[in-house]
C-alpha cells in the first residue's frame, strides 16, 4: 500500500480540502483538512478516517496511521509548515 493509495481510499469517502500521508510502507502520518469535521471531537475525527480504510486497518494492509485533522478554519491559523514536509 502507498501513501497515494491511503490518500485516495480517504479521499473516496471524506471531501478534503487538503490531505498528505507520509510513511515508510507500514507507519504512516496523514495530514487531513475537511469540512467534513466541523464541529466533530477529534476522536470522532479519526473514527471517520479509520472507517474510510475499514479492513485494511485490521488484516494489516496499514499496520499504523497517526493523523492530525482540521477544518479548513483550523487548518488556516497553523503553523502548517511543521505539518508537512
Amino acid at each position: 500500500m502507498t501513501g497515494q493509495e491511503i490518500e485516495d481510499i480517504i479521499k473516496s469517502q471524506i471531501t478534503c480540502d487538503l490531505i498528505n500521508i507520509t510513511g515508510d510502507g507500514r507507519h504512516w502520518f496523514g495530514v487531513i483538512v475537511s469540512n467534513a469535521f466541523d464541529g466533530v471531537r477529534p476522536l470522532q475525527r479519526h473514527q471517520k478516517v479509520y472507517a474510510c480504510l475499514g479492513n485494511k486497518m485490521h488484516n494489516d494492509e496499514i499496520h499504523a496511521l497517526s493523523m492530525k485533522t482540521f477544518t479548513p478554519a483550523e487548518w488556516a491559523v497553523q503553523d502548517q509548515k511543521q505539518f508537512l514536509n
